[in-house]
Formats: structure tokens, C-alpha cells, sequence
């Protein structure tokens, strides 16, 4: 049968290719993300100073944001840091109008950073193959084509057996897993661009002691879950397998961003008397928080962190 293909190469090609979903579209109009809220911003801001503070304040140091969608994140940003703090978007897609001019916008990232570098849901995007094991036990690659359809492919290559060996793995009929490797290569061609300070990566995903029993690859579409196709019309996203990536630590989400001051308290109700227009702010920011905390949704996603 023909028109078929590893996974990897199918989510290459539909995400990234020409006219691929992440060279056309927006993140915003199709799911949501931390990064387009004021309440991450001001948690990210709290911990670029914290790096600033660190390394002393150099004279250079630059928040690079690593797919920035349209740059909601960094535009936020902008209210926040001190002018002398360069900001810096990575995307492939062309800038977008009415960005604070300050925002550099470019399509790789910097050779070498000195400052803050995060990546927000963007490991999940890193194209990966899927293995299986079939009927006679043995792993294999699962092949797709362009309208979704599956079936085994060649066996595994040495470097993937031995990622799932050590990470993931699967040995009955059936079973299914994503191959991560390529996810722990981009985070470490990443970190190794940083200097000094702090790379952050924030995705949804799981440890050993949480594997799910089968691939979690699916693909978002106007707002919606639907079943991941390879065609380019749609997003393809799979959970990151977060030890595996090689940060120094990693934690929830939740408690990161309550150690960085992120609170879900509603404003009192005698705020919005004396000032209504600050009560509804905050009230606002308040909301924001209790899904950025939320342990049922975004808040159980995982921060990646390593400092230097």
C-alpha cells in the first residue's frame, strides 16, 4: 500500500512542512495555552527576575520565548521588564501587526542566550515516531497515512529500542508508545544554547510511575479535540515524557507558579466599591490563576527546569 509513513515524518510534514498547520495558523484559535494568560506572564516575569538577580544583572539578558505563537506571552511581557531586558520570539510564522516594538521576532533561535529561555508547549509538537508491538511480539514502527490509517512498519532502530528500554516500555500485542528521543534532542540542542540563567520548559505529560497504556497522540481543530490526521488541517500534539527530557528538576505546574506568587484569591468584595475598575482586574487575574492552577487541568502540566 502506498502513501504511508512513520509518525514522525507524518507530524514533520503536516505541522512544519509547506503550508504545514504551524506555518498557517494560530495556537490561540484553536486551543488555549498558559502562555496567552497576564497571570503566566506575571509569574514568568517573576522568574526572569529571579535569573536577573542571579547573575547579577548583566549587561545583556534576553527572554527568549521558543514557539511563541503571536507572541502573547512576550507582548505581555513587555509591561512587565525593564527595558534594558531584551525579548526575543522564535516562530515560524511571520510576525504579527501591533507587537510592542521592542519584541524581536525571528525563526531560529539564538546561537547563545544569556537570561531566560521557555519553552511553552512546544516539546509536544516536536514530531515523534509511535511503536507498537505486534502479534508476534515483536516492536515496530506504526506507519500513517494522510487520512489517518495505520499499520505496523519496520522494527525498531537500535537508539529507539534502547530509549524505550530505558524509559518506556512495551512488550504485549497491542501495546503502543511514543518515542520521545527526538523531544530530549530539542531540549538539549536548546540548553545547550544557554549560557547563563534559566531554560523553562512547560508541557502536559508524564513520569514512569504515570506511562499512560497507550499512545496520547491527538490532534486539536477549532477549539476541539479531533482524531489526528496527518493532512496539515490540524494540530498534532503528544504528552512529553518529562523525565526522560533531562532537566534539573521538574514539579507541577500548580506549585511552581504558587512558589512564584501566582494566588487564585477573589479580591474582597468591598474592592469593588472603593474601585471597581482594580476589582474587576483583579478579579480577573484571580480566574486566571485558579485554571493556571487547577490540578485537573492546566495546572497538573510540568515545568522542565535547569539553571546556569
Amino acid at each position: 500500500m502506498a502513501g504511508f509513513e512513520r509518525w514522525g515524518a507524518a507530524m514533520a510534514r503536516a505541522l512544519y512542512g509547506p503550508g504545514g498547520f504551524y506555518r498557517r495558523e494560530l495556537p490561540a484559535h484553536h486551543f488555549a495555552t498558559s502562555a496567552q494568560t497576564r497571570a503566566f506572564a506575571d509569574a514568568v516575569a517573576a522568574l526572569a527576575e529571579e535569573a536577573d538577580a542571579r547573575l547579577g544583572r548583566p549587561d545583556a539578558f534576553t527572554v527568549v520565548d521558543v514557539g511563541a505563537g503571536g507572541g502573547d506571552l512576550l507582548a505581555h511581557l513587555a509591561d512587565l521588564l525593564p527595558e534594558r531586558i531584551a525579548l526575543t520570539a522564535v516562530e515560524l510564522r511571520p510576525r504579527p501587526t501591533g507587537l510592542p516594538e521592542r519584541i524581536g521576532w525571528r525563526a531560529e533561535p539564538p546561537e547563545r542566550i544569556t537570561g531566560l529561555l521557555i519553552a511553552c508547549e512546544l516539546l509536544d509538537n516536536v514530531p515523534c515516531d509511535i511503536a507498537l508491538v505486534d502479534d508476534a511480539g515483536e516492536r515496530r514502527y506504526e506507519e500513517v497515512d494522510r487520512d489517518g490509517a495505520t499499520r505496523p512498519g519496520d522494527r525498531l532502530d537500535a537508539r529507539d529500542a534502547d530509549w524505550l528500554d530505558r524509559w518506556w516500555p512495551i512488550a504485549a500485542p497491542g501495546d503502543r508508545a511514543e518515542i520521545g528521543r527526538p523531544r530530549d534532542e530539542a531540549w538539549h540542542d536548546l540548553t545547550g544554547r544557554l549560557v547563563r540563567g534559566t531554560a523553562l520548559a512547560v508541557d502536559y505529560g508524564h513520569t514512569r510511575t504515570d506511562r499512560p497504556g497507550d499512545r496520547t497522540l491527538t490532534a486539536f481543530k477549532d477549539g476541539r479535540s479531533t482524531a489526528p490526521v496527518p493532512d496539515g488541517t490540524c494540530d498534532l500534539t503528544a504528552h512529553v515524557a518529562v523525565d526522560a527530557v533531562g532537566a534539573d528538576r521538574i514539579e507541577r505546574q500548580r506549585d511552581a507558579l504558587r512558589d512564584l506568587g501566582v494566588r487564585a484569591e477573589r479580591p474582597p468584595m468591598d474592592l469593588a466599591y472603593r474601585a471597581p475598575v482594580e476589582y474587576a482586574t483583579a478579579l480577573a487575574k484571580a480566574g486566571e490563576a485558579a485554571r493556571l492552577t487547577d490540578p485537573a487541568g492546566l495546572g497538573a502540566h510540568w515545568w522542565m527546569r535547569t539553571d546556569r
